[in-house]
């Protein structure tokens, strides 16, 4: 998707909101807060843009490529301190365009969370940004200090659920949260292992599918759904391209209503992205495995 492209789609969006929900954007003094020289729309298209550009560092992006190459297209620019200043402005507009921007669910779902680190387990005693917030949490790649990124995605590699808990939150904890709208079956690895949470989801229309642990009785599992558990891989290349491509992860957060938004404009980046992960079969197959029991 072009600069253009995505700007069109955002600013569609902050018109839509401003004109169905305008009490929201009053402050609570009743007075409607003042309009800066950017717009909500066109932050939050340099926000998702930055993901997009490949830079690594968002300062280096916008002092040598905002302000430098996208004057024409932004000619109300601010300096780059006055601009982290505007950023915690769009905070709801770009949790409710990130929920827009999820995709349909189309029966069969994998779920999974990662971790994002804050600091280094080092550091975890001096660490003060998101003191109270953040906590220690366990992964397969051991201890850490930070959040929980959680994600529900369809067999075509697009997001349909995401939140985000601290650290030491339980992965079972957000499952039925996050598939309110969800139908059929989802995929889970053994971290999902359940039976209340199995008999809570089945009772919702959602079939609930995982491995058993080493030290579980094996149970019959249905070969289609043995083969779409192999799958799960998926989800986790998501979970990479996140971090690494989207920089959803860094210790370098100075405030936590920026972390937020940072991960948010990440997932909406992905979620743009024009490749995806994804399992190439027909539309018919998804369905026709989605309905099978």
């Amino acid at each position: 998707m072009s600069l253009l492209e995505l700007f069109c789609h955002v600013d569609d969006f902050c018109q839509y909101v401003q004109i169905k929900y305008p009490k929201q954007l009053v402050s609570k003094t009743g007075q409607r807060t003042r309009q800066p020289g950017l717009y909500e729309s066109e932050i939050m298209t340099i926000v998702i843009h930055f993901h997009q550009s490949g830079y690594r560092n968002f300062k280096t992006y916008y002092t040598e490529y905002v302000q430098k190459d996208l004057v024409t297209e932004f000619p109300h620019l601010v300096s780059y301190s006055r601009f982290i200043q505007l950023i915690p402005r769009i905070l709801l507009l770009l949790w409710a365009y990130g929920q827009a921007c999820c995709g349909p669910c189309s029966g069969i779902s994998f779920v999974d969370s990662t971790a994002l680190r804050v600091c280094t387990n080092r550091r975890i005693t001096r660490h003060k940004v998101f003191a109270g917030l953040a906590a220690r949490g366990q992964c397969s790649l051991g201890w850490f200090y930070g959040f929980k990124l959680h994600l529900v995605i369809n067999e075509q590699g697009e997001i349909l659920a995401f939140t985000l808990t601290a650290g030491n939150v339980d992965d079972r904890k957000p499952v039925l949260k996050l598939v309110k709208t969800l139908f059929g079956k989802l995929f889970g690895d053994k971290g999902y292992l359940s039976q209340p949470l199995f008999e809570s989801l089945l009772k919702r229309g959602i079939q609930l599918i995982t491995n058993v642990r080493a030290n579980m009785k094996n149970r019959l599992i249905l070969l289609h759904d043995k083969l779409l558990l192999r799958k799960r891989y998926i989800i986790e290349t998501i979970n990479d391209q996140l971090k690494n491509q989207s920089q959803i992860e860094h210790s370098r957060h100075r405030s936590p209503l920026n972390f937020v938004i940072n991960v948010l404009s990440g997932l909406i980046a992905y979620m743009w992205q024009p490749k995806k992960p994804s399992i190439n079969w027909s539309s018919h197959d998804v369905k026709a495995l989605a309905l099978l029991r």
